[in-house]
């Protein structure tokens, strides 16, 4: 049933894909998915890959983004949503859960689960959410250690490894150009700056290091929101949006449960939902059909 209850798209071809975006000349858009089936809609609409935040995999567990989720838990996590798409799945992978050895070991679960890259970040461990204040980073010498054992651990040489860099905040942007640079000569594939303020910071850092850059794109932080068309124009080759739908999913969730508590029915809610027929069109019923015509045995019927 490949296509179906799984993607039809390789393992192989998902990470090659990723590696040719990051040098296509355009941008690759990661929007977050906060399970499979958004990440069923990310693909359908047309973005070039998909993001799993571990900001937004704590949230959804009830948990602040302060290194309290594990490897299995976030890797157990990843391969379901990776599972479903046909698209690169990139993850985020904290401070790759302990020691250079640990790293190594996320590494080589991440592949297991079939997704396209991870990111390693320069926090000491347990890490905060990048946009938080009070973050403390390692030593260079110790992210550099922690980089080369998940470069030396990986067997597909397409698997992504990003490097996260957390200095900007901390030591200003100067401080960050030059651990990225390291990072990149320790094997990182892609350069993710934390928290850069504005577009001016933004073009500074793609003047100075010549590898491929990640943006991050997130809502409510220190980054000013600049279109995925413009961080294009400047020269970065990927933008995530970790947690947009999250935050769009609880805001919608909350407006609506304030109503039935306060109306007693969701009767005034219904025309803001999606339909029973739209969400059987995402999951692809129908085509089950294709299979078992005993799985597939009704007909969507009304405006549901």
């Amino acid at each position: 049933m490949t296509g179906l209850i799984a993607a039809s798209t390789s393992v192989a071809d998902k990470r090659a894909a990723f590696r040719a975006g990051l040098q296509s000349g355009k941008i690759q858009r990661f929007p977050g998915a906060i399970n499979p089936l958004t990440a069923k809609l990310i693909q359908e609409i047309g973005f070039e890959g998909v993001y799993v935040s571990g900001g937004a995999f704590s949230a959804g567990l009830g948990l602040p983004d302060i290194g309290l989720t594990t490897l299995t838990e976030v890797v157990s996590h990843s391969r379901q949503i990776a599972a479903v798409t046909d698209l690169p799945v990139l993850i985020d992978a904290d401070t790759g859960f302990g020691e250079p050895m640990s790293a190594a070991r996320t590494v080589l679960a991440a592949e297991d689960a079939g997704l396209a890259g991870l990111h390693l970040e320069d926090q000491v461990n347990p890490k905060r959410c990048g946009h938080l204040d009070g973050k403390a980073i390692v030593p260079t010498d110790e992210m550099v250690r922690r980089l080369r054992a998940a470069v030396t651990a990986r067997r597909d040489p397409n698997f992504v490894i990003c490097a996260r860099t957390d200095a900007a905040g901390i030591d200003g942007i100067d401080a960050a150009i030059e651990r990225a640079k390291a990072y990149a000569e320790a094997g990182a594939d892609l350069i993710f700056t934390e928290a850069l303020h504005t577009r001016a910071n933004f073009e500074k850092f793609r003047t100075a290091v010549d590898i491929p850059l990640l943006a991050n794109m997130t809502e409510f932080g220190k980054s000013q929101l600049i279109p995925a068309q413009a961080l294009e124009a400047i020269g970065y080759n990927a933008v995530i949006y970790p947690v947009t739908t999250l935050r769009l999913a609880m805001g919608a969730i909350e407006r609506g449960l304030r109503v039935i508590h306060e109306e007693g029915t969701q009767e005034t809610l219904v025309d803001q939902m999606q339909t029973r027929s739209r969400l059987y069109e995402l999951l692809e019923y129908e085509r089950y059909n294709e299979f078992d015509s005993g799985v597939f045995n009704f007909t969507l019927g009304g405006n549901q």
